[in-house]
């Protein structure tokens, strides 16, 4: 048995046809039955039933290319690898970023790693935390950076704890509840329009629980968006406030351009953060690179 046969294998299972399956590998249809049949034979089982034009796997057989699939995409990984290494790289980094993140590690991520390590292929991306997920485990990212709370814990998955980053409202230096002298209440944030981006169920809850039912993200949010620093910009250049990390918006707290609202009662509650990775792969030596600078970049 070989990583051939295994990919021979897969490539029946996609197209169901031994033809397509033989024009896909650049080979004949008779030399892939022989590869198949040669697979068989090591494995003591068969793997496919064929019926007339049809074949389909067997119960076994799924078994089989479920954990093929794996292999070669692993040892397709192993190679780029060493081919990366060997001409002077790092590797390649290919990371998935919740929201948060993005605002907050995408810009000067990419500005140090043009910097200091120019040779490294670095693509980011940001998305719904359940794709990213699914391209995590189809080899498209290295690494997730994402809200923990949207992972679904997984023997597959390791899930590291980044801890948690305080979250609050937000508004313009000049805006009317700025100058406000008195408390300021969930009410007072009503008059004017909420931007935030997708909250998660329990965060969700949380608001609710604490400001009442016309805290509920799905009434309460005007703006919604994934992208915290267009919020930011439709924040500094309007009434709406921002609900959301209190992180991203530190450089234009401390400038003066924003402010955070003293809120009452006080939300007390933030993101908490995860590093996702595969149980089951080696990290690409520039991992190591990003795992750093996450470390220094993402906290408040």
């Amino acid at each position: 048995m070989n990583l051939r046969h295994l990919e021979y294998l897969l490539a029946v299972a996609d197209t169901g046809s031994f033809s397509r399956a033989a024009e896909r590998c650049h080979i004949t249809q008779s030399a892939l039955s022989r590869s198949i049949q040669t697979l068989e034979d090591d494995l003591g089982a068969r793997l496919i039933d064929r019926m007339g034009k049809r074949n389909e796997l067997t119960p076994f057989g799924q078994t089989v290319a479920s954990r093929a699939r794996r292999m070669v995409l692993d040892a397709v990984e192993l190679k780029r690898s060493a081919q990366l290494l060997q001409e002077g790289y790092l590797g390649v980094i290919r990371i998935g970023l919740g929201a948060g993140p993005t605002a907050l590690l995408m810009q000067p991520f990419l500005r140090y790693m043009a910097s200091m390590h120019p040779r490294v292929q670095v693509s980011l991306e940001s998305g719904p935390p359940e794709l990213q997920t699914n391209r995590l485990r189809e080899r498209g990212f290295d690494a997730l950076v994402v809200d923990l709370r949207s992972v679904t814990p997984a023997d597959d998955l390791l899930i590291e704890d980044l801890g948690q980053m305080r979250g609050g409202f937000i508004c313009r230096v000049g805006h009317p509840l700025a100058k406000l002298n008195t408390p300021i209440t969930f009410a007072h944030l009503q008059r004017y329009p909420l931007a935030s981006t997708s909250l998660n169920p329990e965060l969700a809850r949380l608001l609710i629980t604490r400001y009442g039912p016309a805290a509920d993200p799905q009434v309460a949010v005007t703006l919604r968006c994934n992208d915290i620093n267009s919020l930011l910009h439709a924040v500094h250049g309007s009434d709406a406030v921002f609900l959301g990390l209190i992180s991203p918006a530190r450089e234009a707290i401390a400038n003066g351009s924003l402010v955070e609202l003293p809120i009452t009662p006080a939300l007390n509650e933030g993101a908490r953060f995860a590093f996702v990775t595969l149980a089951d792969r080696t990290e690409a030596p520039a991992m190591g690179i990003f795992r750093q600078f996450v470390a220094e970049h993402l906290h408040d």
